[in-house]
């Protein structure tokens, strides 16, 4: 049987990511994402509001449902395992950010299906802080999915953020779960925690809610993928909330709870993997 070449593209991100963590460019894109089309307070219905943003909605995840489940039946994504669901569900009806590391398009599917039975008995759904381009000028089937799967884009528009700001509050007072990627770029199929910026836990300090730190772990399987890499298998680890501390000022929450989820992520690293956690770079992880 001939062997299956690996796909220049990805052997050329794989590369590119050694590179950006030799120099420390945590939040940096390693990929083309679509050109930003700057969204207007008008375009986007935040609270899914409006009866047809509803419908839409509704007829969006059951499209979305059925995409995950055929991955899953197919083996195109593995779920292997996942721990301390406990801690997710002991946050029943209650307003809270969920961080995780951003390796590859699909993660947040398998957020999506490990979580969705408990948001269900909540009649919840899980909403996902995106980038305004995946909103406003992704194309297909992903392009519907990132508008009406309960998608929260940013802006650069300064209206629009203002709107969002004010929609996050309502979201998380009735007790909504936001998922949030404070890596920001996705680094594809990297497996190490990467340092966050401050944005997650911003939204977490000045709501008064809890981060929940969620970290997927991988490894390869037997299965070999069209790009001619090994299909992955995710372990989902759902960590302890972190709290503000009401004794700190807005920005000491911001660094401290910042960290503390950097190091469960570490510490979830270490654990799994059974090494220590080491970069390239040069630079320091925290600043």
């Amino acid at each position: 049987m001939a062997e299956i070449q690996k796909d220049p593209e990805r052997v050329k991100i794989v590369e590119k990511i050694a590179e950006y963590e030799k120099k420390g460019w945590w939040s940096k894109d390693v990929e083309e994402d679509p050109p930003t089309i700057p969204l207007e307070p008008d375009q986007v219905d935040y609270l899914n509001s409006g009866l047809i943003h509803k419908i839409v909605s509704k007829f969006a995840m059951r499209q979305a449902v059925n995409f995950v489940a055929n991955l899953l039946k197919n083996k195109q994504m593995i779920i292997e395992d996942v721990k301390g669901i406990e801690n997710f569900t002991k946050l029943a009806n209650q307003g809270a950010i969920l961080t995780c590391n951003h390796f590859n398009a699909f993660d947040n599917f398998c957020i999506h299906w490990v979580l969705r039975p408990y948001l269900k008995k909540e009649h919840r759904e899980l909403h996902i802080i995106i980038r305004e381009g995946n909103y406003t000028n992704f194309p297909g089937f992903f392009g519907f999915i990132m508008r009406h799967c309960y998608t929260l884009p940013l802006s650069a528009n300064f209206s629009t953020m203002k709107k969002f700001v004010s929609s996050l509050k309502v979201l998380l007072a009735r007790g909504e779960k936001i998922l949030i990627y404070p890596e920001q770029g996705m680094w594809w199929n990297y497996r190490k925690p990467r340092p966050t910026v401050a944005g997650a836990y911003r939204f977490a300090v000045d709501n008064n809610v809890p981060v929940i730190p969620m970290f997927i772990c991988i490894q390869d399987s037997e299965l070999i993928g069209t790009d001619g890499f090994p299909i992955q298998k995710y372990t989902l680890n759902i960590m302890p909330a972190i709290y503000p501390d009401p004794k700190k000022t807005k920005k000491e929450n911001y660094e401290d709870m910042k960290d503390k989820n950097y190091e469960a992520c570490k510490k979830c690293y270490e654990d799994f993997y059974g090494i220590p956690l080491t970069y390239t770079t040069e630079t320091e992880v925290n600043e």
